[in-house]
């Protein structure tokens, strides 16, 4: 046996229990990770709560970094005793140990720490798709980026000044707006006291930016689109304030014939190679010292709960561990 957090319920953090459940042999195509570390994420809390339904009983739970101790018939991309981390596929990541599709894993070069991964890895290759495949920026662009100190944003700050992209964050607190101009945020608008769309339109002269990347949802939907200039793009990757209603698509014409997507890594990842290669530039990035893993909290596996309510209360800056 070996334990993990489990929901027989959506709703609160409290309804997460730590359980001890079978730990099957991996079955073909699939390898047994021994986790050494564990990320939190925000779609984490969206699992929990039914925003995003499971199939209950459910783990929970997408990232994770450690040691492959077994493999299943036909696995032929690790082995046992490689050090390999994951952030996509079915969620249970909230254990000590797990059976994860083969293809799924990517394996971690020594210069990566197990705790670096987990906290870089669904944070890092969302900003690789983000900005390097859904808005593909070259630099000299000025964008705007919400939640600038959250785990993906202080990530999005030093990947943006490595390109040399000027990044507009927003953040809550001027304790997050400090936190993400050290990670290379060029501006921070403290939404909390500031009218964002005032301050982006006077840092760029009345242009807009020709993106904005959103992962807050409702409550800077649809101020952001007064952002962005004629024929600009609106990226919205999640909902941390709650989902955007259903909206007249008129909006974006009367806006300046704007476009929206709502990417996913999921889709961006889909491919084994495409993975990999995402993995490569960010690791490679990692490497540089371009972008460096900022893990501000961590819990015992048990304690997920706790993490959880840290997450959602917005008082956490950059990434969320969980410790088996």
């Amino acid at each position: 046996m070996t334990r993990a957090i489990r929901m027989h319920a959506p709703g609160a953090p409290d309804v997460m229990k730590f359980e001890e459940v079978s730990d099957a042999p991996p079955g073909a195509g699939e390898a047994r990770v021994r986790h050494n570390a564990i990320g939190v994420n925000y779609i984490d809390t969206y699992h929990r709560s039914g925003l995003y339904p499971l199939p209950l009983p459910s783990g929970i739970g997408s990232e994770a970094a450690g040691v492959v101790e077994a493999v299943g018939p036909g696995v032929a991309d690790v082995k046992p005793g490689d050090r390999v981390g994951y952030c996509m596929g079915p969620v249970g990541a909230y254990s000590e140990a797990r059976n994860v599709p083969a293809d799924r894993l990517i394996p971690l070069p020594a210069d990566i720490p197990d705790r670096a991964a987990a906290a870089l890895m669904l944070k890092g290759l969302t900003v690789q798709y983000l900005f390097r495949q859904t808005y593909r920026l070259k630099g000299g662009e000025t964008i705007l980026f919400h939640a600038a100190a959250g785990g993906v944003g202080l990530i999005a700050c030093q990947w943006a000044r490595a390109l040399g992209v000027t990044l507009i964050g927003t953040a809550g607190s001027d304790e997050k707006a400090a936190a993400a101009k050290q990670a290379g945020a060029a501006h921070v608008i403290v939404y909390t006291r500031e009218n964002f769309v005032e301050r982006v339109k006077a840092l760029t002269d009345g242009k807009g930016v020709p993106v904005v990347y959103d992962s807050v949802g409702k409550d800077t939907f649809p101020a952001s689109l007064d952002c962005l200039q004629p024929r600009g793009l609106f990226v919205t990757f999640g909902n941390a304030s709650g989902p955007i209603a259903a909206f007249n698509t008129g909006i974006l014409a009367q806006k300046g014939s704007l476009y929206l997507t709502r990417p996913t890594l999921a889709t961006y990842s889909a491919k084994r190679a495409d993975l990999l290669a995402m993995a490569d530039e960010l690791f490679a990035m990692v490497r540089k010292g371009s972008i460096k893993a900022d893990v501000r909290q961590e819990f015992p596996l048990a304690s997920a709960a706790d993490a959880h309510r840290a997450l959602e209360s917005r008082n956490t800056t950059g990434a969320t561990l969980l410790i088996p």
